[in-house]
């Protein structure tokens, strides 16, 4: 698959998801962009500003199957996976999947389960499989998880442990609608509502060579050695006390080939680096307490983090 084929059909998957998520195209952008490179995706939010129709968006357009899974405190490991029930009739047991077999799966207010429950995303999101009664079955492909936890009511939640945050390809966050998209939506939602004039503009098996020809962006050696020292920055800030992982490296590189893919290029370029930063890193680092006293977030850091570091001339 060529690269104006990949920008063609993204364009069109964002153009799709536009006509729910109104003013929101760069947020949308990125959560593309993590589905090409066969991530997943946290959204921190506030209810209520469409993380559920992004998700029910994103699969009907590319085809794939929605499942959603409500976080309660009192959901199992087997709510999620899937269990073995006793068949009468034939007098033996079968498995009965779980929601988590689907290609776009909604793990909504993932923060409200108890760590064990949680962690029965951790193997799906990594392998893309499930064990359950020890047998190891495949999920769908492809398979994009979008989490989504409330930023602003903290009763009864969970903290994601770190190992579970570092599995997320990036974090986005809707936010509230500008004046003029928040009239937009109340004019196209009054009679019915848009997602069900969202089309399948993308089947399942040109994703996945969607996703397998974006790895194949060219990364010259500078561009890797700019995205180490971007992480690597984080590490030594003062206004960290931990600063992002390799696989933050990595994802870094990967965001990177398919931001530059869906703008048209065949290589990446430092501003493609720059664009995903914030995204792939933000949840991957720890800030010191005095940072969110002082009301600033570990992106505006990333950003001065950007401005410090030495990109490398463009190459092409």
């Amino acid at each position: 698959m060529i690269i104006t084929d990949i920008a063609s059909s993204a364009q069109s998957i964002i153009d799709e998801v536009e006509q729910v998520i109104v003013g929101k195209r760069n947020t949308v952008r990125k959560a593309v962009i993590t589905l090409l490179c066969n991530g997943h995706i946290l959204i921190e939010d506030i209810p209520g500003v469409g993380k559920t129709t992004l998700a029910k968006s994103l699969a009907r357009s590319i085809g794939g199957e929605f499942r959603r899974i409500q976080f309660t405190p009192d959901l199992l490991p087997s709510d999620i996976t899937g269990s073995a029930i006793f068949n009468q009739k034939e007098s033996e047991f079968e498995f009965r999947p779980g929601p988590i077999f689907g290609n776009v799966v909604l793990a909504d207010e993932i923060n409200r389960a108890t760590p064990k429950t949680q962690s029965a995303l951790l193997e799906a999101m990594e392998e893309g499989q499930t064990t359950t009664d020890g047998e190891t079955r495949r999920l769908p492909h492809p398979f994009f998880v979008i989490a989504t936890q409330n930023s602003v009511d903290m009763t009864g939640t969970y903290p994601l442990p770190e190992a579970q945050l570092d599995r997320f390809f990036g974090r986005i966050s809707l936010g509230y609608p500008d004046r003029d998209s928040e009239s937009a939506i109340l004019g196209r939602q009054q009679v019915s509502h848009p997602l069900q004039l969202v089309k399948n503009v993308v089947n399942l098996s040109t994703m996945l060579e969607m996703q397998a020809a974006v790895r194949d962006v060219f990364v010259h050696d500078t561009i890797k050695g700019y995205i180490v020292d971007v992480v690597r920055a984080t590490r030594e800030s003062n206004q960290f006390l931990i600063g992002a992982s390799p696989r933050g490296s990595l994802y870094l590189m990967r965001a990177s080939q398919a931001h530059a893919a869906i703008s048209g290029f065949d290589f990446v370029r430092p501003d493609d680096v720059k664009a995903m930063a914030g995204m792939v890193l933000s949840h991957r680092v720890m800030p010191r307490a005095e940072l969110r006293a002082k009301g600033q977030t570990t992106e505006q850091v990333i950003d001065r983090i950007l401005e410090t570091v030495q990109a490398p001339v463009p190459v092409g």
